[in-house]
């Protein structure tokens, strides 16, 4: 992101949104409540398939689109006069980096690491120049070279994560038990198409690390940082299918975890040079301490910021709205209420019957958000990562009693279980 401090005087044109997808599409609503413009830029002629359905065009009333001349649109994006230029989601990460160094030089990330702030492997190297603990990996498009990596590391026949530099979520990655038969899967991945439809000709293979996963959402003013939220997610094996989300819960700022997470995160935003806007940084808490697992430079997605918005009374979109406005940035946050997000499951594929029976989540007492994308008669695959989760549907509970929010996500996986799934 690129902003305007004492340029805000002079500029008042549009808050740019490249990509305004996923959470992205948040935008609009609470900079106009704010009365500050908007303006879209968008990456290609269609938004990636994962993020179609939250694409608002009549929200922004000019959309920019990129066609491959990156000097036409900074040509027109530099017309604008913008105030600042923001990712939506991580397809619009490198766009909104090429922009913001070109239209906002001097108010952008550092130009240099921008190849950090989006490709995982580049991300860890930056990470670990910094002094930072990050997982041992290596990113390659050679499978000798991953081979002789393993076994300098000492992790031949070790548990190992293979996945993609440049996609997000979970798209494309695999937990190869014991290293067995590593290099198939290689073979397999390497060339995959991903979900923003690029080709990944290079991948990261990386020791398999355990611990308690977090998220910590900041965002970041003139190279100061700070907390959004913090969430720990839980997650479980589906099968063959690593890191499929099982829940996203909400953590107060006093939870003894937090302390350290900051720290480390901090030092990673400065590693990768992140100096305005929002970041998702996803960390594995280890016995050893914090490491990262990857960072995206723009907003946590999915919607979360709404749902931010009910657990804390804050979110990245009203932090950046704030920041262009002169309102407060507060250093940290506040937990008004315990909040979990509690992620749909399709143990196997098929045909599915009973779906009536989720209508019952919306009775829970902790009920706050729910959505259920399942008819009787559709066809669903088993559940592999995000993506498929959130098509699958969510729920977000909240309560003030923790205790209630506990019998509640059990009682979600007990309706889940009287679904009636039919294998072909």
């Amino acid at each position: 992101m690129a902003g305007a401090d004492a340029d805000t005087e002079r500029r008042r044109g549009p808050c740019v949104v490249v990509d305004p997808y996923s959470s992205g599409a948040l935008f609009p609503e609470a900079l106009r409540r704010q009365g500050v413009p908007v303006a879209a830029v968008v990456s290609s002629p269609s938004p990636p398939e994962a993020y179609a359905s939250s694409y608002r065009p009549q929200d922004f009333p000019e959309v920019i689109v990129h066609d491959g001349d990156p000097d036409d649109v900074v040509r027109r994006v530099r017309a604008l006069q913008p105030r600042c230029v923001v990712a939506g989601c991580e397809s619009g990460v490198e766009l909104a980096e090429q922009l913001a160094s070109r239209v906002l030089p001097a108010l952008g990330n550092v130009p240099e690491l921008a190849e950090a702030r989006r490709d995982k492997g580049r991300m860890a190297a930056a990470v670990h120049a910094a002094g930072l603990p990050v997982i041992p990996q290596i990113c390659t498009s050679d499978a000798g070279e991953a081979a002789a990596w393993l076994e300098r590391a000492g992790l031949a026949g070790a548990d190992l994560v293979i996945k993609p530099p440049k996609s997000a979520s979970t798209d494309g990655v695999i937990k190869v038990p014991g290293g067995a038969d590593w290099r198939a899967v290689f073979d397999r991945q390497l060339g995959r198409v991903n979900q923003f439809g690029q080709i990944d000709d290079r991948l990261v293979v990386q020791k398999f690390v355990t611990g308690t996963e977090y998220v910590v959402d900041t965002f970041s003013h003139d190279g100061k940082h700070s907390l959004v939220d913090v969430c720990a997610y839980g997650k479980v094996d589906n099968g063959p299918h690593m890191a499929v989300y099982d829940t996203m819960r909400w953590l107060p700022p006093d939870d003894p975890a937090v302390p350290d997470l900051a720290e480390y995160v901090f030092g990673v935003l400065d590693a990768v040079g992140v100096r305005y806007g929002s970041a998702h940084v996803e960390v594995m808490g280890t016995v050893d301490g914090p490491v990262l697992i990857e960072l995206g430079a723009r907003p946590h997605g999915g919607g979360q910021p709404r749902f931010n918005r009910n657990a804390t009374g804050d979110s990245q979109i009203d932090r950046t709205v704030r920041w262009l406005t002169g309102g407060e940035l507060p250093q940290s946050y506040e937990l008004l209420t315990h909040q979990m997000c509690v992620f749909h499951i399709a143990r196997r594929s098929g045909t599915v019957r009973n779906t009536g029976v989720l209508e019952e989540i919306r009775t829970l007492p902790s009920h706050h958000f729910s959505v259920q994308n399942l008819s009787d008669g559709d066809r669903v695959p088993v559940t592999r990562d995000l993506v498929d989760s959130l098509n699958l549907g969510f729920a977000i509970l909240a309560h003030p009693d923790e205790d209630q929010l506990m019998r509640d996500y059990r009682s979600v996986r007990a309706l889940e279980q009287r679904l009636v799934v039919e294998e072909p």
